[in-house]
């Protein structure tokens, strides 16, 4: 790893597992001071300890919250140059028939509403930075916010929607001439806990391991480091002028048919 984060302040929400555990680690690793959020204080504990970051636990959609992480962020750090808008599920999710307005409601209070506020609290902060307003911000996407899963509509539109959620974010700070930019990311399938999970709790795990390695050309399922490498770069002084885009890391899963 490089030092590329060097004396950055890094936000990440869901930083508990899978991603966002692999982003708090890496942003650690490149020099940076992190905070990160979650519900699971047990898996937080054992992150801090490997790595130096600060749990602040706490769940997006808890609108009144936000407060309190923003001033915690403030009296400790003094400043946030990157916030990474991680945290999302699809618990309870189905195809657009069956799918309850409870399930609907919820992952998009999480999924969408979440990073909304991850954005809102992020610019604050980065408004006042010292030396003047800067940071970057990313939002996670998804490869089903550009190809939809007809079993997850809920969570497709929800990764849909962050695709013009950081564009609106990334041309409004242009406008109001501050230094902040905003990405949205689309990784593909991901070796996370919620992949091995669904490939061991297949009735066939070779088949469901091959099934999903299948879904990428490349053919194979991406690690969380990979992506780290991608948000590094987002995150880093070496994309001035990367802002309002969307990239797409699945092994090619969405850039062309199919069989084709």
């Amino acid at each position: 790893m490089t030092d590329q984060l060097e004396g950055k302040v890094a936000l990440v929400t869901g930083g508990t597992v899978g991603i966002g555990e692999a982003t708090v680690r890496g942003f650690t690793e490149q020099g940076a001071q992190v905070i990160f959020t979650g519900s699971n204080q047990q898996a937080a504990d054992r992150i801090c300890a490997d790595t130096g970051a600060v749990f602040y636990p706490h769940r997006v959609q808890d609108v009144e919250g936000w407060a309190g992480l923003e001033a915690a962020i403030r009296e400790r750090f003094g400043r946030l140059d990157i916030a990474f808008a991680n945290a999302g599920i699809h618990t309870g999710d189905s195809d657009i028939e069956t799918v309850s307005v409870e399930a609907w409601k919820n992952i998009i209070d999480v999924n969408l509403t979440g990073a909304m506020l991850t954005c809102q609290t992020a610019i604050r902060i980065m408004k006042s930075n010292p030396g003047g307003s800067s940071g970057s911000i990313i939002l996670n996407g998804s490869m089903n916010g550009i190809m939809a899963l007809a079993g997850d509509v809920t969570y497709s539109t929800t990764k849909g929607g962050l695709r013009l959620l950081a564009k609106s974010v990334a041309v409004h700070c242009a406008n109001s001439k501050l230094n902040i930019r905003c990405n949205v990311i689309h990784p593909g399938v991901i070796n996370t806990p919620l992949i091995q999970g669904a490939i061991n709790g297949a009735p066939d795990p070779a088949a469901a391991k091959a099934l999903f390695e299948r879904v990428a050309p490349i053919g194979r399922i991406g690690e969380p480091e990979e992506i780290v490498g991608l948000l590094s770069f987002l995150a880093s002084d070496a994309s001035p002028f990367l802002t309002g885009s969307e990239i797409s890391i699945d092994g090619a899963s969405t850039a062309g048919l199919p069989g084709v």
